[in-house]
């Protein structure tokens, strides 16, 4: 499987084929319509990432030494965003996601190009991913 770093540097090589933001937030939906999202029944407010514009739901469980995540949004451009930060950190070992240093989302001006409602709420997705890695990191 390939590390955090590996995929990070696939999305900014993905992100770079655009010239434009448009494109570049069109490719984000698609990225949202394409995540499998969760369960109905897992659409509780214990899931739920405080912080956020859109109501984002966030599971984790920890399997064979990596952690696994499932999410979804209310709203596409947000399921886009998770479904990267998924795609980036699912399958990694906690450690590994704790010191992730996530510098993707500068490279490919993400966070220059999102509301301050919005950007706030990916600073909250990626601190609840590596919050439930670090839960995870302690139970071993």
């Amino acid at each position: 499987m390939a590390t955090i770093k590996e995929k990070e540097q696939e999305v900014i090589e993905e992100f770079e084929l655009f010239d434009d933001w448009m494109d570049k937030y069109n490719y984000i939906i698609d990225l949202g319509k394409a995540l499998p999202g969760i369960d109905e029944s897992n659409r509780e407010d214990k899931y739920l990432i405080k912080g956020c514009q859109a109501r984002v739901w966030l599971l984790a469980e920890y399997k064979d030494g990596k952690v696994m995540y499932s999410a979804d949004s209310d709203a596409l451009i947000t399921r886009g965003i998770i479904a990267l930060l998924v795609r980036v950190l699912s399958g990694q070992a906690p450690a590994d996601i704790v010191e992730a240093d996530m510098s993707f989302i500068d490279r490919i001006g993400l966070k220059e190009h999102l509301s301050a409602t919005r950007s706030n709420g990916l600073l909250n997705m990626i601190k609840q991913m590596k919050l439930y890695a670090l839960a995870f990191q302690q139970k071993n």
